[in-house]
């Protein structure tokens, strides 16, 4: 059974450290605090905690200003990232206390690409992994048995034998086979923080449907969100989760348009579809300026007009919003092919990727996947 260093007995690590404990693991913890009424055995020292353990866990606070909390308005401050000096620290002095036979498990939340910025730097003597928890205060005993998923990141992303370690370790906790998400320190790092904010934005969502039904007679929301929560085909599944051109058809922009008048009239002091429609067309204008500058003055042929791949009707196609921006940029874009005599090299905008896998693009031409599927074409010269 191996041995478990904890560090940051708080609002979360205790509960973690406690069933790390409870499951039969020789687990030793350490906090600044001095109060902390706990079952585990605790470490008068850092170095008490950390020496000769093969597992370091790191649940230290990565804070905001208190007035960042969320309790007062925060929308009109100044933008700020979490303050990661406190885990700094206390990576830096493990690292230092420890050997390559001890392993450092960060799990708190930082944003993508701190771990790569700010920790793996400090890391010098031990090994390192990051694994943030899907935990909530209350429920942290039984989300760390039954997790949703295991996040692991290291450094390029791969299977190694420190996540081999870590699965192991939480097959024993929860005593089941486990869903593990593996992905670089970024990746990791940002299905966490996405996680977190689907919810938060879910929750708005849902919020706006209340604020509407209260104006409009004769709506309950429960009858609407209940309908919505069984519809586990598109909204509550895993269709239109993949990164690519947005959203399109005779419908979705269009109803967008029209709650915003919707939202206008029953008094709602926010608008909500406004801000969608808006940064759909920011998104679209962000991509037709990176395809104009990887284009070196090269013309542009989108391979794929629909307003999604496998149908040719274009009402609201996402398509032709990023050709309308391309076009913008000073560059000409073709559609669906090219005049024959054009033989120098373009930049192909593959939307339509079964359509046209086996289409003849014209030598040294640049192939642009807004999907990312064809992962060697994309972004690179052909």
């Amino acid at each position: 059974m191996i041995s478990i260093g904890f560090i940051g007995i708080g609002k979360l690590g205790k509960d973690c450290a406690e069933l790390m404990h409870d499951k039969g693991f020789n687990v030793t913890g350490y906090d600044l605090r001095k109060d902390i009424s706990t079952h585990i055995k605790m470490a008068d020292s850092l170095k008490d905690a950390v020496c000769g353990k093969d597992v370091v866990f790191v649940a230290i606070q990565t804070p905001h200003h208190e007035d960042y909390d969320g309790r007062y308005p925060t929308s009109h401050l100044e933008p700020k990232d979490f303050d990661y000096q406190f885990v700094k620290d206390a990576i830096k002095e493990i690292d230092t206390l420890s050997s390559k036979n001890t392993l450092i498990v960060l799990i708190s939340t930082v944003l993508p690409g701190t771990v790569r910025r700010e920790i793996a730097p400090l890391i010098k003597n031990t090994r390192f992994i990051y694994n943030p928890y899907l935990i909530a205060q209350g429920t942290v005993k039984e989300d760390l048995c039954n997790p949703e998923m295991i996040i692991l990141g290291t450094i390029d992303g791969r299977e190694s034998q420190d996540t081999k370690l870590l699965v192991d370790f939480y097959a024993k906790i929860s005593g089941k086979d486990l869903r593990i998400e593996l992905g670089t320190w970024e990746e990791a790092e940002g299905i966490k923080i996405f996680y977190n904010t689907f919810i938060t934005a879910k929750l708005v969502l849902v919020n706006m449907i209340g604020d509407i039904c209260e104006r409009i007679p004769n709506m309950n929301a429960d009858v609407i969100t209940n309908a919505l929560k069984r519809s586990t085909k598109r909204i509550m599944g895993p269709q239109y989760m993949s990164a690519g051109l947005g959203d399109g058809g005779g419908c979705h922009p269009r109803d967008n348009i029209a709650l915003r008048f919707l939202s206008k009239n029953a008094g709602l002091k926010y608008d909500l579809f406004s801000d969608i429609m808006q940064i759909r067309e920011q998104q679209a204008k962000t991509m037709a300026l990176r395809i104009a500058e990887l284009s070196k003055g090269r013309d542009v042929c989108i391979l794929g007009k629909g307003f999604k791949p496998g149908v040719d009707q274009d009402q609201g196609s996402a398509a032709i919003l990023l050709g309308y921006y391309i076009e913008e940029c000073g560059l000409k874009v073709y559609w669906d092919g090219h005049p024959t005599d054009i033989i120098e090299p373009l930049v192909y905008v593959l939307h339509h990727h079964e359509r046209y896998k086996d289409f003849s693009y014209n030598e040294g031409s640049l192939i642009f996947d807004p999907f990312g599927k064809d992962r060697d074409a994309y972004c690179y010269g052909r």
